[in-house]
């Protein structure tokens, strides 16, 4: 009888621990869904690192009572690998070459600080000094109460410019570059949204054109209220009904904007293809995860820099409770990337900077 009671039991964990590797794939390659078609399954990849920690625990489970059925979280464990890589990447630091060009993308919160300093934007622009990189995209680059923004980024950038999305709109947004290199044209990628946007900058580097697309996609629009239900139900603090509903109601409000951001994505991707003879450069805020259908639209044909030169899971987005990776930097093969890397010390924004060193592989 004891032994017929084990056998059930390892039967049932077996089961438990196969539901948990095919929803760990799913959500592994859930950057595959259109979110149009399918708007809350597209938002799976947001819980992939649940299930990575999940399947965890039934491979300790498994080498301590009975390392036969190991083979389950392995097996899972494979299949999802390069979910993996792309998630958080385990790469060591490298050393660039001479000749290099160093990249911030930085999502400034129009410079309120993120509550924690009063002067906003003179912690940003002593950072950015400190840093000396080479082009800045900075996202939300607007100051509603105050005009003077330009006229200090000239103080250290030769080359300047911001465009505002929504100018007549209460709540302002815009992206702007910042940069070493003359700005020889500029276009506004065309897509419908409110207060979002991309910009293709076209740069003077050298002898070559540079094409640098800087993007705010839309975001979550969740509201405070919401995300601190969210905190709750992670923390364990909400009753299981009320948690249940909560979370249905988040991932329908997720869904519902991922849908939105994904026809951008779609623009972004059809104007690089267009723009295909020029060495590219793609970053900024993308509102959304590293598994999802709007980075992997974008990142189709090039190198996401943080996959392949970055390490550890890299918090862009340092809001508590919601840790996640959501600034991204894109090159075309033109590019060799270094060292890309979220600064998590730059904490005057509710978004981290992410930064890396690119080398133009003719100039080698």
């Amino acid at each position: 009888m004891i032994k017929q009671l084990k056998t059930i039991t390892v039967n049932l964990i077996a089961g438990a621990n196969v539901a948990t590797v095919l929803l760990m794939i799913l959500a592994g390659y859930a950057d595959r869904i259109n979110p149009v078609e399918h708007p809350m399954l597209s938002c799976m990849g947001m819980a992939f690192p649940g299930f990575l920690i999940a399947n965890l625990l039934f491979l300790f489970f498994w080498l301590t009572f009975k390392w036969k059925k190991v083979w389950i979280p392995v097996v899972g464990y494979v299949i999802v690998y390069g979910p993996i890589t792309l998630y958080m990447p385990l790469h060591v630091s490298q050393t660039p070459p001479e000749g290099t060009i160093k990249l911030i993308s930085y999502n400034v919160c129009q410079y309120g600080g993120n509550y924690k300093y009063e002067q906003g934007f003179e912690k940003v622009h002593e950072y950015l000094t400190e840093q000396d990189a080479d082009i800045v995209c900075l996202q939300e680059d607007v100051d509603t109460w105050r005009r003077y923004v330009k006229q200090w980024y000239e103080k250290i950038y030769p080359y300047n410019d911001t465009t505002i999305f929504n100018p007549q709109d209460a709540s302002i947004n815009g992206v702007g570059i910042h940069t070493k290199y003359p700005i020889i044209r500029k276009e506004r990628i065309p897509y419908e949204s409110s207060g979002n946007g991309s910009v293709a900058y076209f740069l003077q580097v050298g002898n070559d054109t540079v094409l640098v697309i800087n993007n705010h996609l839309e975001g979550t629009h969740l509201s405070n209220e919401d995300r601190d239900k969210y905190k709750q139900m992670i923390s364990g603090k909400m009753k299981k009904d009320t948690a249940k509903a909560e979370t249905l109601f988040l991932i329908e409000k997720l869904g519902k904007n991922a849908a939105k951001r994904a026809p951008e994505a779609e623009a972004v991707h059809d104007y690089i293809e267009a723009h295909r003879q020029y060495p590219i450069i793609v970053c900024g805020d993308f509102n959304d995860n590293p598994i999802s259908y709007s980075r992997r639209t974008i990142a189709q044909g090039l190198t996401d820099c943080y996959q392949e030169t970055g390490r550890g899971i890299g918090l862009s987005y340092n809001q508590k409770g919601f840790f996640v990776r959501i600034d991204h930097i894109l090159v075309s093969n033109h590019f060799e990337p270094y060292n890309c890397h979220i600064d998590s010390k730059m904490d005057a924004s509710d978004h981290n900077p992410i930064i890396c060193t690119l080398k133009m592989k003719s100039n080698q």
